[in-house]
């Protein structure tokens, strides 16, 4: 499970390892951007929430905002919470639409029972698993942070965590403190035979167990290799992955179709399907 070289949570802190530098790499490379966006996709996607009917979502580690946009262009409001103050500076130089907060997981999410429909977390939960003080307890850093978050769901809402865990015995770690704070649910894991496309999501449920979506495979969605490059342009409305425009008519059939493949009721496809909508006032 553990990634080539050295992992970006052995180098210290994640409010020191994310400085102004590292959050400069999440606002232009393009290709650090596209795998954001895919993520964030994939975790909305798993949370299973109703087609049309906008959420109130938290995301938690949300860095420059890449997660929050898509959330937002799916229609949705959400709440971002970080502790680096280099990566809430550049999401708010970015003018993401989220609301945002300075905060440290491992002591809890500050907000009232109840608060949100969801939640979405890309690449953070890991660095609950290593102690930077003598204070820090990894084991008790990630309870205080399950039962936090249990707490601010709604009763029966979902929460999809992607992470990297190191090795089996952190991913054991991370999901027997989501157990003990009364959490059901399991890994979902992507292509579990790539060892690049290789992605682990923790899918939470904080009410009575639910059904498990399955991971994707190679034989359902071949990604295309990109060129990592550097660019100021923030790129809204396209889908790298394949070239499909946001909103597009091959866009929607491709998503009613993932849906169906999910088990879902999904309308049939029409000659209407896809077709822009004049503005209602």
């Amino acid at each position: 499970m553990a990634g080539r070289g050295r992992r970006p949570e052995h180098g210290g802190p994640p409010e020191l390892f994310y400085d102004q530098n590292e959050a400069r790499k999440y606002v232009r490379n393009s290709r650090m951007i596209d795998i954001q966006s895919k993520m964030a996709e994939r975790a909305l996607e798993l949370l299973c929430l109703p087609e049309g009917q906008p959420r109130y979502l938290l995301d938690i580690g949300c860095g420059t905002g890449l997660s929050g946009d898509y959330l937002t262009e799916e229609g949705h409001y959400w709440v971002g919470i970080d502790i680096s103050p280099a990566m809430l500076d550049a999401a708010l130089d970015r003018e993401t639409e989220g609301d945002l907060l300075l905060g440290d997981m491992g002591q809890g999410i500050p907000f009232r029972p109840g608060s949100f429909d969801g939640c979405i977390s890309i690449s953070a939960v890991q660095w609950l698993c290593n102690a930077n003080k003598k204070s820090d307890v990894p084991a008790k850093r990630l309870y205080c942070f399950f039962s936090s978050l249990y707490s601010v769901l709604v009763r029966g809402a979902r929460a999809v965590l992607q992470l990297y865990p190191e090795n089996s015995e952190q991913l054991e770690l991370i999901t027997t403190q989501a157990t003990r704070a009364g959490f059901t649910g399991g890994v979902v894991v992507d292509y579990p035979n790539s060892a690049k496309a290789k992605k682990f999501y923790l899918c939470l449920f904080s009410g009575p167990s639910a059904f498990l979506p399955k991971g994707l495979s190679e034989s359902e969605d071949r990604e295309e290799a990109t060129a990592s490059k550097f660019t100021k342009d923030r790129v809204l409305h396209r889908l790298a992955r394949r070239g499909v425009v946001k909103k597009s008519r091959e866009w929607v059939l491709e998503k009613k179709e993932r849906r169906r493949r999910q088990g879902k009721e999904v309308r049939p496809d029409t000659q209407y399907t896809g077709r822009k909508r004049r503005p209602r006032f």
